[in-house]
């Protein structure tokens, strides 16, 4: 069980060069299973994802955890679209979150190395982080945003520009993930993936929230034309 959700937006509203690009929104993120945040390209699915963690600060509002902000920021990671690594090799950046919380080098090389194991990349321990393929860097980076055990995992589209393989490989470690008690809020505009992995979905466009329902309810029968449009492949705006 999670101690540091839910997480509560009240009254956010993020501005830029004068022009509103989320909100005014309220949500709630509970201690369930996986939330999925949907809508089309600029809806404003990865400012959300980033008002949650804390990377963006809203203009208003207030995005509050049940825990000061210190502490829920040690129980949780994001991982972006595009990996975002270190010019180290594999294992060094997996051990880099576990020394900045203090852990010894040795202890955390036998962790970071565990780590690789399970996302299958172990044989590519010692091999830089800059030479990875596509989905090796995606790899990477969620193992070392799983390695500190998070108890919220935000992703940004983690799977946007992966082939088939990959996209199943993250997937199936999302799966571990979740399993092991990690809450996950991803962001995506892939509904196939969506139907996958969502329990919960919140659809956005415009920067509102249009709708917030199980993913069950939402696949089965949005209750908006605006969800209804978007399931049927058509263009909303």
């Amino acid at each position: 069980m999670s101690t540091i959700l839910p997480l509560r937006l009240a009254g956010i509203e993020v501005r830029r060069a004068g022009r509103t690009i989320l909100g005014p929104l309220d949500l709630d993120v509970e201690d369930s299973g996986p939330l999925v945040v949907l809508g089309p390209n600029g809806a404003g699915k990865s400012t959300l994802l980033r008002v949650c963690h804390g990377i963006t600060h809203p203009t208003k509002g207030k995005a509050d955890w049940v825990v000061p902000r210190a502490e829920a920021n040690l129980a949780q990671a994001f991982v972006f679209q595009t990996p975002i690594l270190l010019r180290r090799s594999a294992l060094e950046n997996v051990m880099y979150p576990l020394s900045l919380r203090g852990e010894g080098k040795k202890a955390a090389r036998a962790t970071a190395q565990k780590m690789l194991d399970d996302v299958g990349l172990a044989d590519l321990a010692t091999v830089r982080a800059s030479v990875l393929s596509g989905g090796e860097k995606q790899k990477l980076a969620l193992a070392r945003a799983l390695v500190t055990r998070p108890e919220v995992l935000f992703l940004d589209e983690p799977t946007a520009s992966l082939d088939g393989r990959s996209t199943r490989e993250i997937e199936t470690i999302l799966a571990g993930a979740q399993s092991g008690g990690t809450k996950l809020m991803m962001a995506t505009h892939d509904l196939g993936q969506a139907r996958r992995i969502a329990a919960h979905v919140v659809f956005l466009l415009n920067g509102q929230i249009i709708e917030t329902r199980s993913a069950k309810e939402f696949f089965e029968g949005p209750s908006t034309a605006a969800a209804q449009a978007f399931l049927k492949g058509d263009i909303v705006e």
